[in-house]
């Protein structure tokens, strides 16, 4: 079977960039796919952003979209009667992972847009999937963040609205994977996102609370979203950026 080339295009700069990449590199001598799937919780804006890389890459994107959830992270949590734990969240593996394990040939190499800052992940990603060929274009390159988003600027390109507004990525609003500075922040910007995470929360029960007390005597303590206590919104706050093998990553610290 022809070996593919597959990039993973999360609709974030990194992924932009790790894709402008590798079609640099491979284009001409391998089949590059470019794949994408669709979240019905992602900001709107990331399919302009989406669009606009697709005519930068002049390559089409292949957009996956579940059916079984109706590509809703909220319709994950519902059915699964779960939204976190040390080993990740259910809807990356149900809305992302499953899709691609669907698609892909056995033969295919994965380009992932781990940065820089990231190198450790991958080599623990690789270590403990030994069997998996990935490349990461940003590592080789040397490239971070910034560097990605200045890229994608530079191309003439406007970054995902997320970015704009001073998020550290164009995950979902309220993405499970943040914490309390950021649930501030999704709680002004985004309400009606911010209401429909805490309902299905408040649903499961006391099960599916995932922030805790960092102090005090409730130290430890989880609490739900509706419990969220005043305080600074971080829109930088610092959380993975969520593509088709981020769980696969996140294996590499919950073990």
């Amino acid at each position: 079977m022809t070996e593919r080339i597959v990039c993973q295009f999360s609709c974030g700069a990194a992924s932009a960039v790790a894709t402008k990449l590798a079609l640099a590199k491979y284009g001409a001598t391998h089949d590059v796919q470019i794949i994408n799937a669709f979240i019905k919780e992602e900001h709107p804006d990331n399919r302009r952003f989406l669009a606009d890389c697709e005519r930068w890459f002049g390559r089409p994107i292949t957009v996956l979209r579940d059916e079984k959830y109706g590509a809703s992270v909220i319709e994950v949590f519902k059915r699964k009667q779960f939204i976190v734990s040390r080993k990740g969240a259910p809807c990356s593996t149900a809305l992302k992972r499953t899709l691609l394990d669907a698609w892909k040939q056995p033969s295919d190499v994965m380009v992932l847009g781990f940065t820089a800052e990231e190198e450790d992940r991958l080599d623990d990603l690789r270590e403990r999937n030994p069997d998996r060929e990935v490349l990461a274009p940003l590592v080789e390159a040397r490239l971070g963040k910034e560097d990605c988003r200045a890229m994608v600027q530079r191309a003439g390109i406007e970054l995902p609205l997320m970015y704009r507004l001073g998020y550290d990525n164009a995950n979902c609003p309220a993405c499970v994977k943040g914490g309390e500075g950021y649930f501030r922040a999704i709680r002004e910007d985004f309400p009606e996102w911010f209401e429909d995470l805490a309902a299905v929360q408040e649903s499961i029960g006391p099960g599916a609370n995932f922030l805790r007390y960092r102090s005090g005597p409730m130290k430890d303590q989880r609490f739900s979203l509706r419990e969220l206590p005043q305080g600074k919104a971080r829109r930088n706050e610092k959380i993975p950026a969520c593509s088709f093998s981020c769980e696969l990553a996140e294996q590499t610290y919950a073990a």
